[in-house]
């Protein structure tokens, strides 16, 4: 574009919309250094004092989940001590007993596995047998054979001339000295000494959690919310609710899944069948990865087994039902395994958490991260956990369609557009997003940081997404015939009259019938009002009405004026800015007196969408806010108000004149 066309074009904006005024820039945000620092040193206490912090996090998370059977003990009339050792002793037992099947399961299938290497062997030699020359598994063999070839060689390598002969190696002599009672206990104790001492720190922490839950409770909210006690109550009961619902439900989906896999895995002859379903049950608390890791080892262990690939076959087809129906059915169902995280952070949290605290913050990684996203969801200081974490869209569906607009992509706008429209209608989608949207968009251009080539690319997108919903309107516009011929029907069978008594009439839950019916639609005074227009005539073609849709820019020449056709039943000039009534009178009064049988009206959109009482305009037959509003009287049966004649300007004639004409009529 030329200078003179920008000049041309800024010139013609300003003559349209007004002056722009220039708005100084808000001054910058604070830092966010220290809060930076916080975390960091944060994480590094996390990572120092895992030793100290590891068992009070698995204690804190045992206590929410276990809160609820002990406060259900305690309703049934059970004393709080009993109940709390209760629950603790149940729980705890059911974890050891579980730990020491997965052991003795365990050392039974390293024995087998000698057993099973003649199979292993034997399947790799045929992989080896079924490639070609070229294939990947005998080249990868070539390469391993001639790694031990030159190793092997290197060893044996003879001794060059001239030098002293390789001196013997020495001979390794093993002594023997008799057992010591104390340091053979002592060997064999302390390995275990320190997960021993964690799980007793762990009990006893649990029990004392939740033997004083309502204490710790007001000690918290007195620490750290005492001057919102509303908010810090509903962090900590959100907290604790989610996280005890995602352990119960996970631990509910995963025996779901277990148990039909030892089951499965038994009936077709897998060795050991409860190990891998109890650590199917296991493992897929650790996201992602865990599922992965449950489906390899018995994969693996039935390649081993089976000379053949039947058995490989079967389970991967085992695995196959039982995460499609996991995944489709039973998750659905009880729907109490969504955490409010997005499956991103669930990676991040899971990557970031096994390098803070090892595997057992791998299966902590989904419970921890849930509770930062709750904090940062009531603490204002720590709002960037809920933005970074949470699955929530950060974003109105006005503003993302603004984005949208903004950077010209009508594809995801359409995207985001179809997935509103699979549960509303287009007229609650233009109502509640699209129109909201172009009055952000009105909004920046009032404080001057939305330019004409911004406006024009906004107009340009939002008529690609009108275009782009031209399918789903037609969907509705069929759908709205059919009713209205099941209406009809339905009335002919009851002997009632085809047309309504005029009390059924006024229904305002539905937009009447558009059939037969001629309205023009137009924009106001600038390219934003132009795509409400757009807007607004799609929905009346939904409801069957022929629409002519014509810009701002065509007002003022009288040629366009011919783009009304002459059997329109309305006239719908569209705007964006609440404060151009004035404006918006004396294009109603121009279309009024050029077609005064014709109903004309203005919408002033709002941006609440709310019926409110319009302003009036004059001579307008109809003042709008909001799309139902405008649809309902654009389509009215309602005859045109009267036009007053425009009043005839005499100008008085001097006093000279007047004497000059007497005179020469006396002559």
């Amino acid at each position: 574009m030329s200078s003179s066309d920008a000049k041309i074009t800024e010139a013609e904006l300003e003559s349209d919309l007004g002056p722009r005024r220039v708005y100084s820039t808000s001054p910058s945000s604070p830092s966010r250094m220290p809060a930076f620092a916080s975390v960091l040193a944060v994480i590094a206490i996390l990572y120092f004092g895992k030793d100290v912090l590891l068992p009070l996090a698995i204690a804190v998370l045992l206590t929410f989940a276990l809160a609820p059977i002990s406060s259900r003990l305690r309703k049934l009339g059970m004393p709080r001590i009993a109940a709390v050792i209760v629950t603790v002793v149940i729980a705890f037992l059911v974890l050891v007993l579980f730990g020491l099947v997965v052991a003795g399961h365990v050392a039974e299938v390293a024995q087998n596995l000698p057993a099973y290497q003649g199979n292993i062997i034997a399947k790799i030699r045929s992989l080896q047998e079924s490639g070609t020359d070229s294939g990947i598994v005998r080249r990868l063999t070539s390469v391993v054979e001639s790694v031990g070839r030159e190793l092997s060689n290197a060893d044996e390598r003879p001794v060059a001339p001239g030098t002293a002969s390789r001196p013997r190696e020495p001979v390794l002599v093993e002594i023997f000295a008799p057992s010591r009672p104390i340091e053979t206990l002592t060997s064999l104790i302390g390995p275990l000494l320190g997960p021993i001492a964690s799980l007793g720190l762990i009990i006893v922490v649990v029990i004392f959690m939740l033997l004083e839950r309502e204490e710790l409770r007001d000690r918290f909210i007195r620490l750290v919310g005492y001057g919102d006690l509303h908010r810090t109550t509903e962090a900590i009961q959100e907290a604790g609710s989610r996280v005890a619902r995602y352990l119960l439900m996970q631990l509910v989906v995963n025996c779901a899944y277990g148990v039909p896999l030892a089951l499965g895995l038994w009936a077709v002859g897998i060795p050991n069948p409860a190990l891998w379903g109890m650590l199917a049950i296991v493992l897929r608390f650790v996201p992602y990865i865990g599922p992965v890791i449950a489906t390899v080892l018995p994969l693996f262990l039935a390649f081993a087994v089976d000379p053949g690939w039947s058995l490989v076959l079967w389970v991967g087809a085992i695995f196959l039902v039982l995460e499609l129906t996991s995944n489709n059915v039973i998750e659905p169902w009880l729907y109490g395994s969504r955490t409010g995280l997005s499956p991103l952070a669930i990676i991040v949290a899971a990557i970031f958490w096994a390098w803070l605290w090892g595997p057992v913050g791998l299966v902590l990684s989904t419970p921890l991260t849930v509770c930062l996203a709750v904090l940062g969801r009531y603490v204002p200081q720590f709002e960037f956990l809920e933005v970074v974490f949470g699955s929530d869209p950060v974003l109105d569906p006005k503003e993302r369609l603004y984005q949208r607009l903004l950077a010209g992509d009508p594809d995801e706008a359409t995207d985001y557009a179809e997935e509103f429209l699979e549960e509303d209608y287009l007229e609650d989608y233009y109502g509640k997003v699209a129109i909201p949207a172009l009055l952000l968009a009105e909004k920046d251009r009032r404080r001057g940081v939305l330019t004409a080539e911004q406006m024009e690319q906004v107009f340009g997108t939002a008529i690609t997404l009108v275009s782009n919903l031209a399918e789903i309107a037609e969907e509705e516009e069929q759908e709205e015939e059919e009713e209205e011929e099941q209406k009809e029907k339905a009335k002919e069978a009851a002997g009632r009259p085809s047309t309504p008594p005029k009390e059924e009439i006024g229904d305002e839950s539905e937009l009447p019938d558009g059939r037969g019916k001629t309205v023009f639609c137009v924009g106001g005074r600038g390219p934003l009002d132009d795509a409400s227009a757009a807007m607004l005539a799609q929905i009346l073609q939904v409801q069957g009405a022929e629409v002519v849709a014509a810009r701002h820019s065509d007002i003022p020449n009288r040629r366009a004026m011919s783009l009304v056709p002459k059997q329109s039943n309305a006239i719908v000039v569209c705007f964006l800015n609440e404060d151009s009534a004035r404006h918006a009178t004396i294009l109603v009064r121009r279309f009024k007196r050029i077609y005064p049988t014709i109903r004309v009206g203005a919408v002033l959109w709002v941006e609440n969408q709310e019926e409110r009482q319009p302003p009036a305009l004059g001579e307008a037959d109809f003042v709008a806010t909001t799309l139902t509003s405008a649809a309902r009287e654009a389509l009215a049966d309602a005859p045109p108000s009267l036009v007053t004649p425009a009043r005839k300007i005499r100008t008085r004639r001097s006093s000279n004149k007047t004497g000059i004409a007497a005179a020469r009529s006396g002559i």
